[in-house]
């Protein structure tokens, strides 16, 4: 029987390996030198962008505490109802593989299956989107400052009923996360993301992307599922809790024509390159037995708040 030559091996491995969770492209690594090979690779490229293209901007993994190289999960830049049945289950997702980074898809933004309203969108002029006349506007808008109390903001944008185009200056949120990041490794935190530039009071920075579960589907996956499939989003999961409220101010987003909104970042104020990103998960106080909180911020609780919260 003819053997495989080696550059048969590595093209085929460029076309499996990519599609392999870290513990079976770790078996497949053990099986020959061409295969070893070709599983590093992969791993470099993965940690060179937790987005897997899908982001305007890569989003690299940077780690200088353990082995960890970077954290496995499936990305969806945008928020969705449900994920098929078969991504779901097996984890299929190529992410790493030596061709070209793709074009990344920022419109039209995917539909939820669905969740739309009958309510038009705006028919402003050319850039009148999101002053006061326009219909998708929100008055009392407040994205990057202080909600009631200190609490959430929100925002109106111009959605699919409206004529404006992806161009809009009234769209700001929905072109995926458009300024630099990185995903940094912590000691006692986990993954944590940071800024990679500096940011601007009230520029918006990522959205908080994953899948629409109800409660019971949540708890049923967290019974039968492994670390193949449990996690589903975008690079907003590494944003830590802060006791001290953080950095970044959260928002709800309404676009025109869509009945859910969508939970936003907007850098709460003006932040230095290489800073961590957080924001407040909830009030800690209601948990004093809690999981340990090692956001080292003056006015730490001690304990990471409750679910509840």
């Amino acid at each position: 029987m003819n053997q495989a030559t080696p550059g048969a091996v590595t093209e085929s491995a460029e076309l499996v390996l990519p599609l392999l969770p870290p513990r079976d492209l770790a078996t497949a690594a053990s099986a020959c030198r061409a295969l070893r090979a070709a599983a590093a690779a992969v791993t470099t490229r993965r940690a060179a962008d937790a987005a897997r293209g899908l982001e305007p901007l890569p989003i690299p993994f940077h780690n200088r505490v353990d082995s960890k190289p970077y954290a496995y999960f499936l990305y969806t830049p945008f928020s969705l109802a449900r994920l098929s049945p078969s991504a779901s289950s097996s984890g299929a997702q190529p992410w790493g593989g030596a061709w070209a980074r793709p074009p990344v898809p920022t419109w039209p933004r995917p539909s939820l299956d669905g969740f739309t309203s009958a309510v038009c969108g705006c028919a402003c002029e050319a850039g009148e989107c999101g002053g006061p006349r326009c219909a998708c506007a929100d008055a009392e808008a407040d994205a990057a400052g202080s909600g009631p109390e200190g609490g959430m903001g929100s925002l109106g944008e111009c959605g699919d009923g409206c004529a404006c185009g992806p161009s809009c200056g009234n769209r700001r949120t929905q072109r995926g996360v458009a300024v630099r990041l990185r995903v940094v490794r912590h000691l006692q935190k986990g993954w944590g993301l940071h800024a990679a530039e500096a940011l601007d009071r009230g520029q918006f920075v990522c959205e908080y992307a994953g899948e629409f579960l109800t409660t019971e589907e949540a708890r049923r996956r967290q019974r039968i599922y492994d670390e193949l499939a449990s996690a589903v989003g975008n690079v907003a999961r590494f944003i830590n809790h802060s006791c001290d409220g953080g950095n970044l101010h959260p928002a709800l987003v309404r676009s025109s024509g869509s009945l859910l909104p969508r939970l936003c970042f907007f850098a709460g104020r003006d932040i230095a390159e290489g800073e961590e990103l957080t924001f407040s998960y909830g009030d800690a106080r209601v948990r004093p037995k809690g999981l340990p909180c090692f956001c080292g911020s003056s006015g730490c609780c001690g304990v990471l708040p409750s679910e509840e919260t």
